[in-house]
């Protein structure tokens, strides 16, 4: 298996990006892994690295973006954080990843059956994870103004959550980076979200938000 060169990189498009990242999880989900060297990789990406895109998904031990993508060592920037929230410290990692390593794509990834959203529906406080699990609130808020009868730990109300969560942090992404803005306008980078079904391993992506961005 080839390591990802400046070169090679470059030459990507955000499509491509997203084709690699669905090949991957194919792989991922019929236990086809490619069969790579680490070590080889190791050495070949100790002088740089060119990842084709950065993922931002849940700290939740199932969903390790390297390993449902199947992807080896300089292939992906990985940012994981709990609800797969954004705060200013995870928009400047993507800006670095997009305007100076190079990144093709922005994946924002959610997850089934994830406890941060649930423990948002279920307004959990805990010391520091309180501030964390209010920046899921605004989703929250947005699915009970649409459904106002269903119970807010309901499973098909949570999974509505964390659709829309994903939605937002995209918008989020959007509206508080002019960089990656401008850089998606151009269609220099991609951007999408996608679920990940803790069940069977399969990402589901909204095609619809991989390559836009508001005016």
């Amino acid at each position: 298996m080839w390591t990802l060169t400046e070169e090679a990189q470059q030459l990507l498009t955000p499509t491509d990006a997203i084709n690699l990242l669905k090949e991957g999880n194919k792989r991922f989900v019929n236990n086809l892994k490619i069969n790579r060297n680490l070590l080889q990789q190791m050495n070949e990406t100790s002088d740089g690295q060119y990842p084709f895109a950065v993922i931002l998904s849940c700290i939740d031990s199932r969903t390790s973006a390297e390993l449902i993508f199947d992807q080896g060592l300089g292939d992906i920037f990985s940012i994981r954080i709990a609800g797969n929230i954004l705060n200013d410290d995870i928009l400047g990692s993507m800006e670095f990843a997009c305007k100076l390593a190079g990144s093709k794509l922005i994946a924002v990834l959610g997850h089934t059956k994830c406890g941060a959203i649930h423990g948002a529906c279920k307004d959990v406080k805990l010391g520091n994870l309180s501030t964390l699990l209010e920046k899921i609130e605004p989703a929250i808020h947005l699915v009970k103004q649409r459904n106002p009868h269903q119970h807010k730990l309901d499973v098909d109300f949570i999974n509505t959550v964390t659709q829309v969560n994903v939605d937002l942090v995209i918008n989020n992404i959007l509206q508080k980076s002019p960089i990656i803005h401008d850089l998606v306008k151009q269609e220099k980078v991609g951007i999408i979200g996608g679920i990940y079904n803790a069940d069977n391993g399969q990402v589901e992506f909204n095609e619809d938000r991989k390559i836009s961005a508001s005016s």
